[in-house]
């Protein structure tokens, strides 16, 4: 790494005023998270002009990606928070060491998981919550996504381990290439080459290996980034054990979330399809406001995990709430708008199907409602992984799309019929916004105590 380059980065992260340094970082990942929830959303725009059966494949798949995209961040975030603590300590060879480990066991994971989805994809896609009718649509989009895993996943590693360097423009461009490619490739084969759901798992499987690509020429041609060497491959017990407790947060997250979606399209399956595809269409929306406040997050990261290396206490304080109060008041703005044209939001997926409509335009505003709670628990659960309390950072996780969201989804239905459904996700916000006040409460007072 360039030590020119290096000492003026860290100059930066110690010195720089908050509320510049911050959204600086920030820029970039909103950026990358903004074009990932829209080609996101695209396939579900144009997936759902073939049908509701077809629409409601997506959000089966959805959950297949959530569970990759669940070891791609928990070794990516468990590498890269490590990483930024000790660039902070000026412990660069170490650096080194996290890096290639993450990235060599990133492509092993996703081709062990590309093999497992391959060989067993209509029982998984069966068993991630679709029905008869929605099983042919989702196989067809799936083998796409499992072969592109080892890419996947990768690509997320990468991303990761750039910003926590404090260089998220460079993990920007390969993000954004990639979400601009599938933009342009869904159309053209959905509908140009008629292929129907496959185009869409061709164009999002296609679209991970060209940002991979650029990705691994980012990180392996710029002389200020720490480069991914075979070499410096050397895993051990230790490192693998660091790696695991500060990114087991983010498997806890994406894993049970995952797991909270199969176990929302499974009871949505009971009442209908349209049920199914209007609770895809609610999730990638909401998915497409929480991208800009987790993209916020992840400028908060590596400050927070490099001034806490560093010993610079009163500025991982200082950026915490910084980090709130921006992510309450834009969630409250995101919200107020949305719930303002919520029907015809829904609209603009499935303009003629009615059903669709009214349970889509319910399930969204109960949780428009609630979101602006996201931002505070957002952040705690960001503050308590990049500092390496990562038990509580697991709970935290855990709590909104999991440890809340799975007994209420279990529960509301039975009492409440298809509304309990619906209010599922608003009730587990209430509640994980309350657990995280308390744990995080905790962490802030051993803080002023250091």
């Amino acid at each position: 790494m360039k030590e020119k380059d290096m000492h003026l980065r860290n100059e930066q992260m110690l010195n720089d005023p908050i509320e510049q340094i911050i959204p600086r970082l920030a820029g970039p990942t909103i950026i990358s998270m903004l074009i990932t929830a829209i080609y996101n959303m695209a396939d579900t725009f144009f997936v759902s002009q073939i049908g509701t059966s077809a629409s409601g494949a997506v959000g089966i798949i959805f959950s297949v990606m959530t569970l990759i995209q669940a070891f791609a961040f928990m070794i990516g975030v468990g590498a890269g928070s490590n990483i930024s603590r000790l660039l902070g300590k000026g412990e660069k060879e170490e650096a080194k060491k996290y890096a290639s480990i993450a990235w060599f066991t990133g492509f092993g994971v996703g081709l062990m998981l590309s093999l497992i989805g391959i060989t067993l994809m209509e029982p998984i896609v069966m068993l991630f919550g679709s029905t008869e009718t929605i099983a042919p649509y989702a196989v067809n989009y799936a083998r796409y996504i499992f072969l592109a895993a080892p890419f996947m996943i990768c690509s997320l590693v990468m991303n990761n381990l750039l910003r926590f360097q404090g260089l998220p423009v460079y993990s920007m461009i390969g993000i954004i290439t990639g979400g601009i490619l599938n933009l342009l490739l869904d159309p053209l084969l959905i509908f140009g080459a008629k292929m129907g759901t496959m185009g869409a798992g061709i164009a999002t499987g296609f679209s991970q290996f060209v940002s991979f690509c650029i990705l691994l020429f980012m990180c392996n041609t710029h002389t200020n980034v720490i480069h991914i060497i075979l070499r410096n491959f050397k895993p051990s017990k230790q490192i693998y054990g660091a790696i695991l407790y500060t990114g087991a947060p983010s498997l806890a997250r994406q894993g049970i979330a995952s797991i909270a979606i199969v176990m929302l399209n499974s009871i949505a399956g009971t009442y209908s399809d349209a049920t199914v595809a209007a609770m895809s269409i609610v999730s990638h929306f909401t998915m497409f406001i929480n991208s800009v406040i987790v993209g916020f997050g992840q400028g908060f990261q590596p400050v927070c995990a490099f001034n806490f290396g560093a010993k610079r206490y009163d500025r991982v304080k200082q950026s915490f709430w910084f980090c709130v109060k921006v992510m309450t008041v834009t969630l409250l703005i995101l919200c107020s708008i949305s719930l303002l044209f919520s029907s015809n939001i829904i609209v603009i997926f499935r303009r003629n199907d009615a059903e669709v409509i009214a349970i889509g335009t319910f399930a969204m505003r109960a949780q428009l409602i609630t979101m602006p709670l996201w931002g505070y628990d957002i952040i705690c659960n960001m503050f308590s992984q990049s500092i390496g309390y990562g038990i509580r950072s697991s709970i935290i996780s855990c709590a909104r799309q999991g440890l809340f969201l799975i007994p209420a989804l279990a529960i509301l239905p039975r009492f409440f019929g298809l509304r309990g459904l619906q209010l599922s996700q608003p009730v587990s916000d209430i509640l994980a916004f309350i657990l995280a006040y308390v744990l995080t409460s905790g962490i802030l007072k051993q803080l002023d105590k250091k």
